[in-house]
């Protein structure tokens, strides 16, 4: 085989995206190459499609911060042929060709070998998205949330990470509340575990106050802005709030009374470039003590697929997963 199909994002002088064949040899140096069987469709990647330079610096362009798949060939001997292994960030479909293609090249320093317990196809059912709920929830419990503290606030709830991080904290025996925007999708977030489910509008409700009544005992931030900040003011004395997404924008209004009245934390979660070994402990929770049944969120869509996907995404019609099965 010296050829591959992959998602192709040229800018002409607008930004079209198309499955294309490539060389083999257009793949940039790396010690492994993988056969990629399933990617996913994540924010970063509809941005990297739609020329955001902050995500993609240089175009034509194969997003795509997911991957999991079968070793080909490998310069490191601690990858053979054959090895069942998953790469989620780093540089991959940043500026690195990405995993929305049949075969990726990558450092050794990227890759994690596949967990027992999980399979490929599970492995990106969770992708970046669900590695992310797994920090951010771990952050928490860190912090010192327990389930006899009271209810927990997930907002973006029906996008990857939070409609995971719903389902994992309802496993792990939390009150969750889910935020959304999506009133029809009510059912979807008791299906995965929500106790109670609140509409983004009245999370909006009090931003002119500089603290609002204490009611959460923590909060899983997926969407950043002002909505963060209000989240933040209606923590309970001590408790804290995971952020991990910008959905809502990179700024919000705030003060210091949240931090230095209540005594409450702002843990920030990033899931790129985290030391390996901090992801594979990631993996081998959602694997074992964590594991999720994934269905009730998941959507298996082809490569051709994914252009009208992203189209959705950016609209804000995401719901659960998008996994992506790469033939």
């Amino acid at each position: 085989m010296s050829t591959y199909q992959a998602l192709w994002i040229t800018e002409t002088p607008q930004f079209q995206q198309k499955v294309i064949e490539r060389s083999l040899a257009d793949l940039p140096d790396g010690e492994v190459l993988i056969r990629v069987r399933y990617s996913s469709l994540n924010y970063k990647d509809a941005l990297s499609a739609t020329g955001n330079r902050g995500v993609t610096r240089q175009f034509p362009h194969t997003p795509g911060i997911d991957a999991a798949g079968i070793v080909v060939q490998s310069s490191n001997s601690e990858f053979v042929e054959g090895d069942e292994v998953i790469v989620t960030g780093y540089d991959l479909g940043m500026n690195t060709y990405g995993g929305l293609a049949q075969y990726i090249r990558v450092p050794a320093s990227w890759i994690i070998k596949h967990r027992s317990g999980l399979s490929l196809r599970e492995a990106m059912v969770l992708g970046t998205a669900g590695l992310t709920a797994a920090l951010c929830v771990d952050k928490l419990l860190h912090a010192g949330l327990a389930v006899e503290d009271g209810p927990v606030l997930v907002t973006g709830a029906t996008g990857g990470v939070g409609s995971i991080a719903v389902a994992l904290l309802a496993k792990l025996g939390f009150q969750v509340t889910a935020v959304t925007g999506k009133a029809d999708q009510t059912d979807f977030l008791h299906q995965l575990g929500a106790a109670q489910v609140m509409p983004r509008s009245a999370l909006l409700e009090g931003m002119d106050k500089v603290l609002l009544k204490p009611k959460w005992a923590g909060v899983v931030d997926t969407v950043g802005g002002d909505i963060l900040f209000n989240t933040l003011k209606a923590l309970l004395p001590g408790a804290s709030a995971a952020c991990c997404g910008l959905t809502a924008g990179a700024d919000f209004k705030g003060s210091v009374l949240p931090f230095i009245l209540r005594g409450v934390n702002l843990l920030g979660v990033d899931s790129v470039e985290l030391p390996l070994a901090t992801k594979a402990a990631m993996w081998d929770k959602l694997a074992l003590q964590w594991k999720l049944d994934l269905e009730p969120l998941v959507k298996e869509i082809s490569l051709a697929d994914v252009p009208d996907a992203i189209i959705a995404m950016l609209a804000g019609q995401q719901v659960g997963r998008n996994l992506v099965r790469i033939d």
